[in-house]
């Protein structure tokens, strides 16, 4: 059963959708309202970058270059902060200063238990389930040193509304679909992830230990959806939920 949290009455409460599309409180009680959301998650949000294979092979000449000479061979980890996470429906603000923000549409991994040196075998046992992240980001220089300045803005990484547990979901066969104002706008293959879901908890796991409520983005692929201010952006996963959120200028935004 998919699993939602909400603000109701300057308290964060839990909500699970029901099977005729109504919602009910984590006290069996039926939510009337219309839901103020919050990110479904409450564990620590850690990005996977260059790990789409349309970001890695538009950058392939630029991998040869000083210092690094070669791609890299390990995970490239960010962290989103706890200020950048925010529900369906909330504001995106667009700084002031900035000529665009970009959409980074895609899979978010929930572990639901502590995941320490797991195997790539076993790894989805350690999972929860699935949600919806947008990733948003300033335009980026450098991937391999993720900037916390383009990545940890405030509302800069919208989550959920839904976690959608992961029994009989397969992570590759998803497709994340980014739309702006309604017009799809790119398509992300989870099977063109360079690291599989369970491969890439297998090697953050090998140097880490994921804890229950934490979420892995699996992946976002080359920045080609740019936004602005009085943009609507949706990002969709068939099965798993539809996130959108308005952007607005950071002072309309507050």
């Amino acid at each position: 059963m998919a699993r939602g949290r909400i603000l109701l009455n300057r308290q964060a409460r839990g909500v699970t959708l029901q099977a005729d599309g109504s919602l009910l409180l984590d006290n069996g009680n039926p939510l009337l309202d219309e839901p103020q959301w919050l990110a479904p998650v409450s564990g620590t949000v850690y990005g996977a970058a260059l790990n789409h294979r349309s970001l890695t092979e538009s950058l392939a000449a630029a991998f040869e270059d000083a210092p690094y000479k070669a791609a890299p061979r390990a995970p490239v980890l960010f962290i989103k902060t706890s200020n950048t996470q925010i529900g369906h429906g909330a504001a995106i603000p667009f700084p002031a200063g900035v000529a665009r923000i970009q959409a980074g549409g895609a899979l978010g991994v929930v572990i639901g238990k502590q995941a320490r040196k797991v195997s790539a075998a076993e790894a989805l046992q350690y999972v929860e389930g699935y949600t919806v992240v947008n990733e948003v980001s300033l335009p980026e220089d450098s991937f391999y040193r993720p900037a916390v300045k383009a990545k940890c803005r405030d509302g800069f990484c919208p989550i959920g509304p839904w976690l959608v547990p992961a029994d009989g979901i397969a992570p590759e066969t998803l497709e994340v679909e980014t739309y702006v104002n309604g017009v799809l706008r790119e398509t992300n293959r989870c099977a063109d992830l360079l690291r599989s879901v369970p491969q890439l908890i297998a090697d953050v796991s090998a140097f880490m230990t994921l804890q229950p409520g934490d979420l892995l983005i699996a992946g976002t692929p080359l920045r080609s959806v740019n936004l602005q201010p009085a943009d609507v952006v949706t990002v969709a996963i068939a099965g798993i939920g539809r996130l959108e959120n308005p952007v607005l200028a950071e002072e309309a935004a507050r």
